[in-house]
């Protein structure tokens, strides 16, 4: 139908040529892709990518303890050596310049810039101010993170999120961070996806520190979001030229059939996967809906919490992969009813962009406040190998094309989407997932560090490089 984003562009087959590729991956004449103030970059993550875990001072985080637990990442990884980007971020920034990407988004490490007492690490901090530097002199936009789930060990020691002093700790890196390397940063993002450091970090344990309780969830979601609206007013009296928002992982939930039971489902699912987040930074308060689902897990809330909660947004960072099909559980919440003959990832995630078009275009509906929108991670995991010097992520491809293509109709319905950014740079430590699952447009051999880009980064270079020319 022409309002599928699938339909835009054929779903390539593996056997297609490298020369036709390159045809079919520029975006129709119509497309808004081409306003050259579209930002087109790539993200990573300080753990993910840095390794030298002991190295210049750097204090131990939560994934350093997690990870070295027996059973809790796949193969036993950590990230400890990761990409080694500490050692070899001069060759990172200039392999991203060679491929024209205009914008990249990092996150800051911050056991690694602060001591247990909040005594600054000069050697860390000089290690990002070297690398924005550089991203600076190369042109390209800057998106900082400040928290991209790796708390100091210390403060986890001392409760972590489900400590609310540590939301106060949050605002005293985030004072320390904005006065040292004001002026470099083009936007401030103060958390990434809070539904996983709250609900995958304390309400199932997946990720760290591995606690599994629905009410240490909901207390440790406050206490991010209160650190988020702590930080907002130092990162504008710091660094007033910046931009300042925050980054939310978002998930589409469908019914599994049309029976009321079902659509309420997929109502909860979506409620505690966006609205749990959304609703207290652009409404102010928490959805009651999520208390149905999640009986007796009401977080303590202090006098001017939620005021302080609601601040001024310059941009909402949007982080997208799947949908969930969702049925009722026979209680007061839902279950997944994974579908068959859909195109999945290497992760077993469903392919769906029409999930990323109907999610945006929703929350304009819902939120008469939703400020300008940057997608700030979208992509897949594939099993990538080198053949001949290429890599051919043909399925990244056609995965990437569509779903900015469901970015291009949601602007045409009148979201204000500002940007765009391929979640990854480079493979990566890819959490419990290890070194097996590869995200990256680049692809890392982890036992000699060589990067190779792939296809899908060749395109996107080109594209860019058309819709230069063409400004």
């Amino acid at each position: 139908m022409a309002n599928d984003a699938s339909a835009v562009f054929d779903t390539l087959s593996p056997a297609v040529s490298r020369g036709s590729l390159a045809d079919s991956f520029t975006p129709p004449a119509d497309s808004t892709l081409w306003r050259k103030n579209f930002l087109l970059g790539a993200a990573t993550a300080s753990y993910q990518i840095e390794g030298a875990v002991n190295e210049d001072g750097r204090l131990p985080s939560i994934w350093d303890t997690f990870s070295a637990i027996p059973g809790k990442v796949l193969a036993g990884d950590t990230g400890a050596v990761a990409c080694d980007h500490y050692h070899r971020w001069e060759a990172d920034v200039e392999m991203l310049a060679s491929l024209g990407l205009e914008g990249y988004r990092l996150s800051i490490a911050w056991p690694r810039v602060m001591d247990a007492a909040g005594v600054p690490n000069r050697k860390g901090l000089d290690f990002y101010k070297r690398l924005l530097n550089r991203l600076k002199e190369k042109g390209i936009t800057t998106f900082v993170t400040l928290y991209h789930w790796d708390l100091p060990q210390h403060l986890e020691d001392r409760g972590g999120w489900l400590n609310r002093d540590t939301a106060y700790r949050f605002a005293d890196y985030a004072d320390l961070m904005s006065r040292e390397l004001a002026g470099t940063v083009d936007a401030w993002a103060t958390l990434n996806e809070p539904w996983c450091s709250a609900y995958l970090g304390y309400g199932n344990g997946h990720h760290a520190p591995g606690l599994a309780n629905d009410r240490f969830a909901t207390q440790a979601m406050h206490h991010l979001l209160l650190a988020h609206g702590l930080a907002m007013p130092v990162l504008r009296a710091n660094d007033p030229a910046s931009e300042k928002g925050i980054v939310a992982n978002i998930g589409r939930g469908t019914p599994n059939s049309d029976s009321a039971a079902d659509q309420r489902a997929a109502h909860l699912f979506e409620v505690q996967h966006n609205a749990w987040i959304l609703d207290p930074l652009l409404k102010g308060s928490y959805p009651q809906d999520l208390f149905e689902l999640w009986p007796g897990t009401e977080p303590l809330v202090l006098d001017g919490d939620m005021q302080t909660i609601s601040a001024r947004l310059d941009f909402l960072g949007i982080n997208y992969y799947f949908r969930t099909n969702v049925a009722s559980d026979g209680a007061h919440g839902f279950r997944d009813v994974p579908l068959e003959g859909v195109e999945r990832t290497q992760m077993g995630w469903e392919v769906y962009p029409d999930g990323l078009r109907d999610l945006l275009t929703g929350f304009k509906k819902t939120y008469h406040n939703l400020p300008p929108i940057y997608i700030t991670e979208n992509g897949m995991a594939s099993d990538d190998q080198v053949t001949d010097g290429h890599v051919e992520d043909t399925q990244r491809i056609s995965f990437l094309k569509r779903h900015l293509a469901a970015v291009d109709q949601a602007i045409k319905a009148g979201v204000d989407i500002r940007g765009y950014f391929l979640w990854s740079l480079m493979d990566n430590f890819e959490w419990a997932f290890g070194y097996e699952r590869r995200f990256g447009v680049v692809h890392v051999d982890y036992s000699t560090q060589k990067r190779t880009i792939k296809r899908s980064a060749e395109l996107v270079a080109k594209f860019l490089k058309e819709r230069k020319a063409r400004a």
